[in-house]
């Protein structure tokens, strides 16, 4: 009877522990953070892939002036053998630091466009509801880049250059930027960054919400009795996968414009290929028209490949790492807390004088 006894105090003890609070915006912002963080370090060498592919102005495949990069695998073998293994993670530095605040903001704006609709009963206008996380994405995404352009620049910066590198560190880079520009040059690019990341955050987030109920509702349809089980790991990394991929696809020929606004005048080695000028990105419509014109449609969608393999699995790693750590954040803290407690009310006691 006893044991009977104790095994139900335990499991009101977990039931306890697994009634999650309302996680309040620091918890979000930092499960954002650190899930940000891990998918950022997993992709690193997608990412320079991509970035490489995407300032490179010479057509691959075609007539005219040889392209240094031709393929995914050929970019791989020649960035090892010329900067070393090293050189799959340039910028990895200002990348963290962009990704900290990013994710941090994202899912904090993200959390509080939720709160605002269910305050204002968007939730109940069935119209309202279904646009609503593609709303907020774009908000979210956003916000995020508002708040953590400068890094995402220099981030850029540092992985396309190559070798010999005009900038040796992050610091370097944002002083030379700035001796060249002013301040504003390390937010060039902001207004093609934010066009360009609203469309691709909102169906990110968008998708990712639809990707998850279309599989609660299978799941209801095959096993009633679990129609209200919470999404597993494997259900929010598949629909982060797919959402991040389909989501990057759809938006890539902007990332490619971005990209070129953000290395217009870096003076990288000519064995990369001609160099952007600042003269050939005055508008977004003018460096999508000379693209088209001069590399053909392939030019608006060079480095989609690494871009899209690189976007699926870090949407994927992301959403998944923070489920986890916004699970496990809170717990950690209220056991510590408790602890604490317990701590502070023993010492008390033993330091209480005897009557």
């Amino acid at each position: 009877m006893a044991r009977r006894n104790g095994k139900k105090k335990k499991d009101i003890v977990v039931e306890q522990e697994q009634a999650a609070v309302e996680p309040t915006p620091a918890m979000t912002a930092a499960a954002g953070a650190l899930a940000g963080v891990v998918a950022r370090f997993v992709v690193g060498p997608l990412d320079v892939l991509k970035i490489r592919f995407q300032v490179q102005l010479e057509p691959i495949g075609r007539g005219g002036l040889p392209s240094k990069y031709t393929s995914m695998r050929q970019a791989l073998v020649t960035i090892v053998k010329e900067e070393g293994v090293k050189g799959l993670w340039r910028g990895t530095v200002p990348g963290q630091l962009l990704t900290v605040p990013y994710t941090a903001v994202q899912f904090v704006a993200l959390q509080q466009c939720r709160h605002l609709a269910q305050q204002y009963g968007v939730q109940d206008k069935p119209h309202l509801r279904t646009a609503m996380p593609f709303l907020s994405g774009a908000v979210a995404g956003a916000a995020a880049t508002i708040a953590s352009y400068p890094f995402d620049l220099l981030r850029t910066t540092l992985a396309a250059q190559g070798e010999p590198a005009v900038y040796r560190s992050m610091t370097e880079a944002a002083r030379g930027i700035v001796k060249q520009n002013g301040v504003r040059g390390l937010y060039r690019g902001l207004g093609v960054t934010v066009l360009e990341i609203m469309p691709y955050a909102a169906l990110q987030f968008g998708l990712f919400d639809a990707f998850n109920k279309a599989c609660d509702r299978a799941r209801a349809r095959m096993d009633p009795a679990r129609a209200d089980d919470p999404a597993s790991g494997l259900q929010i990394f598949a629909c982060g996968l797919a959402a991040g991929m389909l989501a990057k696809l759809a938006t890539h020929p902007l990332d490619v414009a971005k990209k070129r606004f953000q290395v217009a005048g870096l003076q990288r080695s000519v064995s990369y290929g001609q160099r952007v000028t600042p003269e050939a990105v005055r508008t977004l419509k003018q460096v999508v028209h000379d693209i088209a014109v001069k590399e053909g449609l392939p030019g608006l969608f060079k480095g989609a490949m690494p871009s899209i393999i690189k976007a699926a699995p870090s949407a994927a790693v992301t959403f998944a790492a923070y489920d986890w750590f916004l699970y496990h954040l809170p717990r950690l803290l209220n056991h510590n807390a408790a602890a604490a407690a317990d701590g502070n009310g023993s010492s008390s006691a033993s330091q209480r004088p005897l009557h």
